[in-house]
């Protein structure tokens, strides 16, 4: 068993982008458990030596699982190395189409929240003119 990087070549931006991930999720919880450990004594010792060695154990042992499965776990990066194929299938919207889609998309919500007043409206005076609500 080698102690390398399974298909090193391949799926860099993937693995890139979950190592990032992954790692801005481990550095979140650090910080909260950093807080969580402000106030936790071991005899004679600070709260910041508690903190600071738990924290290192906890990136020590995230940064190990997180190498086991993003660069050695040969199904895991099988599936990554696959999805970035896949991912590179996919047919991308221009600039100018998302433009134009956001600017739709903005518009029926105008025209629908009108349509839904004047309905409100509507109704409203309806039910008011056959005595079924009172005028405020």
């Amino acid at each position: 068993m080698s102690v390398g990087i399974y298909k090193q070549g391949q799926g860099y931006w993937v693995r890139l982008m979950s190592a990032i991930g992954f790692g801005l999720l481990v550095m979140m919880g650090v910080i909260w458990l950093w807080d969580q450990l402000a106030a936790v004594r071991f005899g004679t010792l600070e709260p910041v030596y508690v903190q600071g060695g738990i924290s290192v154990i906890v990136i020590a042992i995230c940064g190990l699982i997180g190498y086991q499965l993003i660069g050695r776990k040969p199904k895991f990066i099988d599936f990554m190395i696959a999805t970035e194929g896949e991912m590179r299938k996919v047919n991308w919207s221009t600039r100018r189409e998302i433009f134009g889609s956001t600017i739709l998309v903005i518009l029926l919500t105008l025209l629908i929240a009108v349509f839904c007043k004047v309905a409100d409206l509507a109704f409203s005076a309806f039910f008011q003119w056959i005595d079924v609500l009172q005028s405020s």
